[in-house]
C-alpha cells in the first residue's frame, strides 16, 4: 500500500466515526448511554424517538465501533464500547462551546430561566459534602441511580421530587445532579426545590465526569438517606 493509499484508507474510518457523531438524536443516546446499560425501549422512551428509529441509530453507532450490544431474552441491551467514546463526546462538546456562540446563548437563556443560579464545580462539591450538612441528590430515573452514582447521593428521580420533599431535612443544602452539562433534569429540580423554600444549587457537570475524574462513586443504593460526606479518594 503506497502512502496516499494509506492516508485515505485512516481518513475514510476516521469519517466512518465522525459521521456516528453527526446526528443530534444519536449525541443525545450516546449521552443516555454514558449513564450505564440501556434496551432499545429505554432509549427510546428517554430520547423521543420509535423504537425503529432509535434502532437505526444504535446500528450506526454500533457499526462504527461506539456501542456494543447483548441479547437477554427478547431483549436487546446496548452499552458504550468503552471510555474514549464518552471523552469523544465531551471534546466535541467543548469544541462547540468554544467557537460556536450559539450554544453559549441557548445554555445561558435556559439555565438563567431554569433555575438563575451559578452551578458548583467538583472542587466545591467534594468539599461541600465533606463538612456532611449537603444532601447530593441524584434527579436522573432510578436505573440510571443503580448503574453507578456519587458516593452517598441520595436518588430522588425529577418526577417523583415534589412528593418525597419531605424525606430531605431541612436544614441541609441541596446539590442536584443528572447527566451532564446539558442535562435539564438538576435545574428543574433546583427551580422546585427552591420555589419550595429550600436553598439548592446545581452540580455544573454530572455523573459521568465525576466518575471519569475517578471521584468517589457507588453503584448501589445507601441503607439510608442521611446526609452523607463524600470520602476522600484513596491512592
Amino acid at each position: 500500500m503506497k502512502g496516499r493509499e494509506f492516508k485515505d484508507a485512516v481518513y475514510e474510518q476516521l469519517s466512518h466515526v465522525a459521521a456516528a457523531y453527526g446526528s443530534p438524536k444519536r449525541i443525545e443516546i450516546i449521552d443516555v448511554l454514558a449513564q450505564g446499560e440501556r434496551n432499545v425501549e429505554t432509549l427510546s422512551a428517554e430520547t423521543g424517538l420509535s423504537v425503529a428509529n432509535t434502532s437505526r441509530h444504535l446500528q450506526v453507532l454500533k457499526g462504527a465501533g461506539l456501542a456494543v450490544s447483548r441479547k437477554a431474552g427478547l431483549q436487546v441491551f446496548y452499552r458504550l464500547a468503552g471510555p474514549e467514546v464518552v471523552e469523544g463526546h465531551r471534546v466535541l462538546r467543548i469544541i462547540a462551546e468554544a467557537r460556536i456562540a450559539e450554544l453559549g446563548r441557548a445554555a445561558k437563556a435556559y439555565f438563567d430561566g431554569a433555575d438563575g443560579m451559578q452551578p458548583i464545580g467538583r472542587e466545591e462539591l467534594m468539599e461541600r459534602a465533606r463538612t456532611g450538612d449537603v444532601v447530593v441528590l441524584d434527579v436522573r430515573p432510578a436505573e440510571e441511580y443503580e448503574s453507578g452514582h456519587i458516593a452517598g447521593a441520595l436518588s430522588i428521580p425529577l418526577e417523583e421530587l415534589e412528593k418525597r420533599l419531605s424525606g430531605i431535612p431541612l436544614d441541609c443544602e441541596i446539590v442536584a445532579y443528572c447527566r451532564g452539562p446539558y442535562c435539564v433534569l438538576a435545574a428543574e429540580a433546583v427551580r422546585l426545590l427552591r420555589q419550595r423554600g429550600r436553598k439548592a444549587v446545581r452540580f455544573a457537570e454530572g455523573y459521568p465526569e465525576w466518575r471519569d475524574a475517578g471521584l468517589p462513586v457507588e453503584t448501589f443504593a445507601p441503607e439510608d438517606f442521611r446526609p452523607a460526606k463524600i470520602q476522600e479518594k484513596t491512592t
